[in-house]
């Protein structure tokens, strides 16, 4: 009887990476759109912000666009705040997405306006 032949399986040390793309001739570099950027601004916070200040929360997220109250102030790595909303609901928001709301009487040079004069008949 002849022996079989013996079949070791390939070495784990034989694997060899791909070549990224780019460096094979006349492969283009590909450009991936799902990258994320951090805006380092975000770290700075926002200056003139405190607790009972009426804001509209910005950037993209939940309630975007919604006028809230400022409740509480963190300082963290990124300042941060919790607000709630006018519909009652609360959430943590970056500083750098809060954008004051300015009220014609919290503002100094405010006028009262004046009421437009009534047509006589």
């Amino acid at each position: 009887m002849r022996k079989r032949k013996v079949v070791y399986p390939p070495a784990k040390t034989a694997t060899r990476r791909q070549t990224p793309p780019g460096l094979v001739g006349g492969e283009p570099i590909r450009v991936r759109e799902s990258l994320v950027s951090i805006d380092t601004n975000a770290l700075n916070g926002r200056a003139g912000l405190k607790v009972g200040d009426k804001v509209r929360i910005g950037g993209s997220g939940l309630y975007a666009g919604e006028a809230a109250v400022v409740e509480r102030l963190a300082t963290s790595a990124i300042p941060s705040a919790f607000v709630r909303t006018e519909a009652g609901r609360t959430r943590q928001v970056r500083q750098v997405d809060l954008e004051p709301i300015r009220t014609e009487a919290a503002r100094p040079d405010a006028r009262p306006s004046e009421p437009e004069a009534q047509p006589t008949a």
